[in-house]
């Protein structure tokens, strides 16, 4: 008998390889540390009071120092539950209709091959690479006469004419991977074009994820387009109402800290539900 050796067998790994494991760890997270250290020490602080914040930033709140004065007075001096709704609704809305647009016209490109295809996937291109704000006093004249200034859905339609082209170049990519049998079968068994849409969309959901996320953190955050294109209370965004208030409130550091907090805490709880479709959809297109 013949004795096997195992020529399949990975080679034990030694110290430089756990050596190099252990520095790639440290990095990441003392850059982790760099990077949510502001956050933290932003929502702690607001939670304490102005004399526990000069006498020590880095105190964790406790009984002695605990104080919500800082949210009191956000809440007393500005409407920020209208501007919370006005942005949650600009930003899940236009996020829903860039998902939906950019997916259908992404299927359309990776699926038919018609005149125009290439060029089509070119101008798309070239609107990721010039910024929307080039064009806004286009935009504010064209708003004006449609008669959709200072109004939340003038503010989707913007964000969602910015978030298309980068979407749907992502979101081509992934649809030309979907293998074609798999379509191929649904259209022998009599499937219609938008069935077989509704089967794909299922199988790029990392991807639909990823442009969530690449979209959602800019709108949610962007100040540029509420200050031009609203003028009222009504149609006013959390970012909007909070650069406001700070420059009323600029003294008042529990008021400056909470309204910080209110501001950066949603798009943070959404950016981790969608993290972990974000780190399958960046890590599958790099294999690809």
């Amino acid at each position: 008998m013949t004795s096997r050796r195992g020529g399949n067998k990975r080679p034990p790994r030694g110290f430089g390889h756990w050596g190099q494991v252990v520095a790639a760890h440290a990095v990441l997270i003392t850059y982790t540390v760099i990077a949510l250290f502001p956050v933290l020490l932003v929502i702690l602080n607001s939670f304490k009071s102005r004399r526990a914040i000069f006498r020590n930033p880095f105190e964790l709140p406790n009984s002695s120092n605990f104080d919500t004065v800082g949210y009191q007075t956000v809440f007393e001096g500005a409407n920020f539950l209208l501007y919370f709704r006005n942005s949650l609704i600009v930003t899940i809305v236009a996020l829903l209709l860039i998902l939906l647009v950019s997916s259908m016209a992404a299927f359309a490109l990776a699926e038919y091959d018609f005149p125009g295809n290439a060029l089509m996937g070119l101008y798309l291109a070239v609107g990721i690479m010039i910024p929307i704000r080039l064009g806004t006093v286009s935009i504010l004249r064209l708003l004006v006469g449609i008669e959709l200034v200072d109004t939340l859905m003038g503010l989707i339609l913007v964000y969602l004419a910015s978030g298309i082209p980068l979407a749907v170049f992502i979101l081509t990519q992934f649809m030309a991977t979907v293998p074609q049998a798999l379509k191929d079968a649904a259209r022998i068994d009599g499937a219609s074009e938008y069935r077989i849409y509704a089967l794909v969309l299922p199988l790029i959901r990392p991807a639909l994820g990823t442009v969530a996320v690449f979209n959602m953190i800019p709108i949610w955050n962007d100040l540029w387009f509420p200050l031009i294109l609203t003028g009222t209370e009504r149609a006013k965004t959390v970012i909007l109402g909070a650069q406001i208030f700070l420059g009323q409130y600029i003294s008042d550091w529990n008021a400056v800290l909470a309204s910080l907090t209110l501001a950066m805490l949603p798009v943070v709880i959404l950016y981790i539900v969608f993290s972990r479709q974000l780190i399958r959809g960046l890590t599958s297109g790099a294999v690809k």
